[in-house]
């Protein structure tokens, strides 16, 4: 009589060929009480070894249609059109979420059976959330999503998992979304379009931490200052990407999207690490290194557990306004006096029509960048067909390119 748990293969086969000796055991017989240990045991080890998962979401389906009495008609409302549902029902189209979860609630088909993962469950929804509305095409165009078929009618599925990379829900909720309008937020943004682009920062910021922890209140104007002055090196915004994380803040280059009007962001991770986000729209010197020190001073001064997110669009930035909010009032001062101090600009180092020969020793004498001086003449001017051949055009980007490996088409 086996007194043993089956352990392995041998085992188990020698196990299933004496339960075939015992079948015909006689009750109460000593054979019995063997047969019946043998098949616990048996049952045990397939159990561990042979699990039975959940059925297929096309079988389970099926399943339920027969039990219910329905046809393809009747399935149109929880997936689509008729040649939709042909196309579920032979394996040729993917069920999305939406389905899912009408299939769920309506035929009464368990999450975990239609999502294949034992004990799972629908992903949160977000409330008058309209999740095609995000530009996945471009998107996946950048490979921040994969590139699939039917792209549109998986767009709750690939942001699920886009928000998911960024830390979930808790990390990009509306409401944290909602404090970036500020008042150089332009009314034209598709706000869509904006939060993908916040979502994939984030992410980036997450996926590559750092190695120092920002202290509240660390950066003073001096830093500001400090920061300026890589503007002399070739390598400048390099160099400031890597003395802001020395500071514990991320800064994060990432092109804006369509329709977003967008030119930085100063954004708080849930521990509490600063980020400076920046588009680079405009590529030229001068407009990186005002937009870094803007968000920098947002760092510094007005990012807090109630404020968590600055958006900027900079092209509402009015010289002499007295409309502007107060905090990019703030932040417009101190990147000015960290680029050119004011106790020097008041002075009028350049006046009238500025040379270039001028410029450069200004620029020489501040151990700054000349594009700062040009593009702080064209902006209180407000002439921006001056000094065009110095702010450094097209030279900034080619420092930040983000690789894009592709995703092969499912």
């Amino acid at each position: 009589m086996v007194t043993r748990l089956i352990k392995n293969e041998k085992d188990y086969e020698q196990a299933l060929s004496r339960i075939e000796a015992l079948m015909d055991a006689e009750a109460g017989t000593p054979e019995i009480d063997e047969l019946e240990l043998l098949a616990a045991l048996v049952e045990m080890y397939e159990d561990r070894h042979y699990p039975i998962g959940p059925p297929e979401p096309v079988e389970a389906i099926k399943f339920r249609m027969d039990q219910l009495g329905l046809n393809q008609k009747d399935l149109v409302p929880h997936i689509g059109s008729k040649s939709k549902v042909s196309e579920v029902l032979n394996g040729k189209r993917p069920l999305t979420l939406a389905m899912m979860r009408s299939l769920n609630k309506n035929l009464c088909i368990p999450a975990e059976v239609l999502l294949q993962e034992p004990g799972a469950g629908f992903p949160q929804e977000m409330q008058n959330m309209e999740w095609h509305k995000f530009p996945i095409t471009e998107m996946a165009k950048r490979c921040w999503i994969p590139k699939i078929r039917n792209i549109k009618e998986n767009a709750e599925e690939l942001m699920q998992r886009f928000i998911t990379q960024a830390g979930g829900l808790e990390v990009v909720s509306p409401a944290l979304l909602r404090q970036g309008k500020g008042s150089r937020y332009n009314s034209k943004t598709d706000p869509y379009a904006l939060t993908a682009w916040c979502i994939r920062v984030l992410t980036i910021a997450k996926n590559n931490p750092l190695k120092q922890r920002y202290q509240k209140g660390s950066i003073k104007q001096g830093d500001l200052q400090k920061v300026a002055r890589l503007s002399y090196f070739e390598n400048g915004p390099l160099l400031a990407k890597e003395y802001l994380e020395k500071q514990g803040i991320h800064l994060i280059v990432v092109p804006h999207l369509p329709k977003t009007y967008l030119d930085g962001a100063a954004m708080l991770m849930p521990d509490g690490t600063p980020i400076i986000g920046l588009t680079l729209r405009y590529d030229r010197i001068d407009n990186f290194w005002f937009c870094l020190l803007h968000e920098t001073a947002h760092v510094a001064k007005h990012l807090s557990s109630t404020a968590r997110m600055i958006i900027d669009d900079m092209d509402l930035r009015e010289p002499d306004s007295d409309y502007e909010d107060r905090i990019e009032r703030e932040a417009d001062e101190m990147a000015s006096e960290g680029l050119i101090p004011q106790k020097i600009w008041a002075k009028k180092p350049i006046k009238g029509k500025a040379t270039k020969a001028e410029i450069v020793a200004l620029a020489e004498q501040l151990k700054i960048h000349p594009a700062i001086i040009a593009g702080r003449i064209r902006y209180e001017q407000n002439n921006y067909r001056l000094l065009s051949k110095m702010v450094g055009c097209g030279q900034v980007r080619r420092y930040f390119t983000e690789t894009c490996p592709g995703a092969s088409v499912a």
